[in-house]
């Protein structure tokens, strides 16, 4: 087993990532990211627009990051469930963090989650794809 992933700046996200890097079974990485799937809140019809959606993802993906007194707070919604899931992933990870620390945060983390062996290519490309559009979201508040 590896060591320990270096801190990504997200004391949720390091708790994600421990929880997944420390589990050696596929299945239950799966289960834990259709679980986070499930907790996200309904997401509001009229958000649904071209500038909120991930490009480059085979299914439909939408996140909205806001900026509240200083730090952000994210939004989303996909119509595939592990898709879903890895969104929440980041929309858990990232919430509350400013928008230097989320915009700057390494991607590496993705790696040290163990997920994308289970991933096919093109689910761990909407991955980075999701990370990126919210790091993109959270310059253009900072800005």
């Amino acid at each position: 087993m590896s060591a320990s992933p270096k801190s990504t700046g997200s004391p949720a996200l390091d708790r994600i990532v421990e929880r997944l890097s420390t589990t050696a079974d596929p299945k239950r990485r799966y289960e834990y990211v259709l679980w986070l799937a499930k907790k996200l809140q309904p997401f509001p019809e009229e958000l649904r627009t071209d500038e909120h959606k991930v490009k480059g993802c085979v299914s439909q993906v939408y996140v909205v990051g806001e900026l509240q007194n200083g730090t952000l707070h994210w939004q989303g919604d996909s119509d595939a469930a592990i898709t879903k899931g890895l969104l929440a992933l980041l929309i858990e990870g990232l919430e509350g963090l400013t928008p230097a620390q989320a915009a700057g945060m390494d991607p590496a983390f993705i790696a040290a989650t163990g997920l994308q062996a289970s991933l096919t290519p093109s689910r761990a490309n909407g991955f980075l794809n999701i990370l990126k559009l919210m790091q993109a979201q959270a310059r253009a508040l900072a800005g």
